[in-house]
């Protein structure tokens, strides 16, 4: 059984489909969600699905091993960024090197980097006039939405397009692929030397 902590900052909607797709597997299970945000609906998601959670300051996550031992404790061995904010220390992309993935929504390596995140990130590929946007997982390095990319899903921007009408295709492609691509990751540890 693999292991699974996710890291989110924000509402929790992809966390919530990743915990519903492995419940009651084999292959894997979500042992916990972290946050740097306490106001974070995620948290409260993770109370109803029965999930344990842990917010952490940035002290902690940036200045001390404390997140790393955390993890290793639980046995955790892939780390899901769902919405997380913040850059991965080198502690922890050392700790978890080439098991760590994360999903953003555009079609990297355009509209990534620091600052590129939620309605920034439509807003910018709405006024670039760019047809086509969609979802990149990927590997998480010491670059902001750099590390290598294990997927795309593409849609199509339409003329009358705002960041919120956008916004929400890219979550239903989001929710129909982060969790299978997840279960491909993993299913591809088997398999390597």
């Amino acid at each position: 059984m693999n292991n699974i902590a996710i890291f989110a900052s924000g509402s929790g909607s992809n966390a919530e489909q990743i915990i519903q797709h492995f419940s009651g597997g084999s292959l894997a299970q979500v042992k916990v969600i972290l946050s740097n945000n306490p106001k974070a609906f995620v948290l409260e998601r993770a109370k109803i699905l029965d999930v344990p959670s842990l917010v952490f300051k940035r002290q902690q996550f940036y200045e001390t091993n404390q997140i790393v031992d955390f993890l290793k404790s639980l046995g955790i061995n892939l780390i899901v960024l769902a919405g997380f904010m913040w850059l991965v220390p080198s502690n922890l992309l050392m700790a978890y090197q080439g098991k760590i993935v994360n999903i953003h929504p555009a079609l990297l390596p355009a509209f990534g980097g620091k600052g590129m995140y939620g309605h920034h990130v439509h807003e910018a590929v709405i006024a670039s006039k760019a047809r086509k946007s969609g979802i990149t997982i990927h590997l998480v390095d010491e670059v902001y939405d750099h590390g290598q990319i294990l997927f795309q899903a593409e849609c199509e921007v339409f003329p009358d397009d705002n960041a919120e009408s956008l916004a929400n295709r890219i979550h239903q492609l989001e929710h129909q692929h982060y969790p299978q691509q997840i279960e491909r990751f993993l299913r591809s540890f088997a398999h390597r030397p």
